[in-house]
């Protein structure tokens, strides 16, 4: 993984993080803050599924990382009073281990797989016929002795979360009965988490400074969650524990997250198009190459939420550094190229 991949932290610090957003995850529908639209549809799928005494539809979670896709989930599970399974598609390696997951699945229990877009396509394949009609078809020899034969699965709910849905196969997307996007937060629903956050950890914060924090999370629960809890460090160690907006703001300084929640590689990614691609348009893997940073990286972590607010565009020929982005850095956009 990147050093930069999942945000600010790796290794044992990351461990940690972990165990802080576990923590700090709601467990029922109506504790989850945020995406009512998505909220909305999902309250009635389960309604319905728990009235009829069914497994809950398939549904696909997409949109990007740390907006709560996991936690969602665990919520399905919960609300439905079933058992939880968890794997991912890139542990998914040989077909014994996709077998052996879905032949111990208990009946209507829940199959969380999380980064969907990684199984390999031909995974994807056998899971065509497991997830419409609970089957699953199992080459048995090889050669012309080779037959098929087909294991009847317990029904089971396939929850799927991806960052990149064009990755998935059109026949897979289509067994899903429940697609949900899951966009980005407002500051007043990133201020609802971060109070919510501070109260299960016993950390006091006022509004204001809850509101600070939230401004500068890029819209992502998971980055406020994380931002929280290093202004609650610098908050212990130089403001008697409490936080109020000129303590989170100092700590943020420190962090070097500014107002707009950029971090040191959000802004030397606006600054290379801008200083050294004359604001573009530049590939992505040509600017990945230029920042020291992954290729799906800048796509899926950094892209979406420069995008959402207007600092970045991608066209056919690559990224462009919007007015926004000279104006954030006091550089005068140039005006329109010539011809010649």
């Amino acid at each position: 993984m990147s050093k930069d991949a999942d945000r600010l932290v790796s290794g044992k610090r990351g461990d940690e993080d972990a165990a802080f957003e576990l923590k700090l995850r709601p467990t029922r529908l109506a504790e989850f803050i945020g995406q009512e639209k998505a909220k909305e549809q999902l309250a009635i799928a389960l309604e319905a599924a728990k009235s009829r005494g069914e497994a809950l539809d398939h549904v696909l979670l997409f949109g990007p990382p740390g907006l709560g896709k996991t936690t969602l989930a665990t919520i399905i599970a919960n609300e439905l009073g079933v058992g939880f399974q968890q794997t991912s598609g890139m542990a998914v390696q040989i077909q014994g281990d996709l077998t052996a997951i879905l032949t111990n699945l208990r009946d209507r229990q829940v199959l969380f797989v999380d980064e969907m877009h990684r199984l390999q396509p031909v995974f994807q394949e056998k899971l065509y016929t497991a997830l419409e009609d609970y089957q699953l078809d199992i080459i048995i020899g090889q050669g012309p002795s080779a037959r098929t034969h087909v294991m009847e699965l317990k029904p089971f709910t396939c929850v799927s979360a991806t960052t990149r849905p064009g990755l998935l196969s059109s026949p897979l997307r289509s067994r899903f009965g429940i697609l949900l996007r899951l966009e980005f937060y407002t500051d007043d629903e990133l201020r609802f988490v971060v109070e919510r956050s501070a109260e299960v950890l016993g950390v006091e914060i006022d509004h204001d400074g809850a509101a600070e924090i939230a401004m500068r999370s890029r819209g992502t629960p998971r980055i406020a969650n994380r931002l929280l809890r290093r202004v609650r460090d610098y908050a212990q160690v130089r403001a008697n524990g409490a936080i109020n907006r000129l303590v989170a703001m100092a700590a943020l300084k420190i962090l070097e997250v500014d107002a707009h929640g950029f971090d040191e590689i959000d802004r030397r990614l606006l600054r290379t198009i801008i200083e050294k691609y004359d604001g573009g348009p530049v590939g992505g893997g040509t600017l990945a190459a230029a920042i020291g940073e992954e290729p799906d990286v800048i796509e899926e972590i950094y892209e979406p939420f420069l995008i959402q607010i207007g600092f970045l565009d991608r066209t056919p020929r690559g990224r462009v550094a919007t007015r926004l982005a000279y104006e954030h850095f006091g550089i005068e956009m140039p005006g329109p190229r010539g011809l010649f």
